[in-house]
């Protein structure tokens, strides 16, 4: 696990200085699905802090047996009736992409009597098999987002089609972090996460903007 932790961090901040960024700019989340509390307490001790889970029933059964130290982040898609128990265990929201889920977060954190991070999950490859909201659509969401107290959007995320090159998805990385620049002068919404690029393509995704990179493979290994 050390190393390979020590290895990401160092392509990481060698992706950084190839772009001209400091490695500040970009938040490591370590993708820990089907890896148990030892693998996360192990990463911990490493140094890693932020984590990611695709199922909220999983984080469920899991986060009370991790280190305190752990922050969440929720990356896979959330079901509205899982809202409630997403915005207790998550400090961050990649996956908002559609309006009804949005009102829900924002009903379930005012009667909680908290608050949320989340991103925009938006398809910008236009395929059926991924979740996410089209382009055409995501103004009338990102307009709703602007009257929200409870949900704080504070970017956009996207997963690229899936190619052996890397360099593959950097055409979907700069075109949502255009959608960014775009969306964000039109709506005077502070856009300033972009949460693109996993194992396979992280470093393609600093060097178009990335400011969360989402990274499980080359941090846990392979997964039963």
């Amino acid at each position: 696990m050390a190393d390979r932790v020590a290895a990401v961090q160092a392509n990481l901040e060698k992706a950084c200085g190839t772009a001209g960024r400091s490695p500040d700019e970009v938040l490591l989340v370590a993708v820990s699905k089907r890896k148990g509390p030892e693998a996360v307490g192990e990463a911990v001790s490493c140094g890693l802090r932020t984590f990611g889970e695709n199922r909220v029933q999983e984080a469920k059964e899991k986060i009370p047996d991790c280190p305190e130290q752990a922050d969440w982040h929720l990356i896979g898609s959330l079901q509205s009736n899982k809202a409630r128990l997403a915005i207790e265990l998550f400090s961050c929201i990649h996956s908002i992409d559609r309006l009804s889920l949005l009102h829900r977060l924002e009903s379930v954190c005012g009667e909680a009597g908290s608050t949320v991070r989340g991103l925009l999950q938006v398809n910008v490859s236009g395929e059926a098999s991924k979740h996410g909201i089209s382009p055409e659509a995501a103004p009338e969401l990102i307009e709703a987002a602007c009257a929200c107290r409870n949900v704080e959007v504070v970017g956009l995320m996207t997963m690229p089609p899936a190619a052996s090159d890397p360099q593959a998805a950097a055409p979907y990385f700069a075109r949502l972090r255009e959608l960014r620049d775009r969306w964000q002068s039109t709506s005077g919404l502070p856009l300033p996460e972009l949460s693109m690029g996993m194992s396979h393509d992280y470093e393609v995704a600093i060097a178009e903007g990335a400011t969360m990179v989402r990274v499980g493979t080359a941090l846990f290994g392979e997964r039963s």
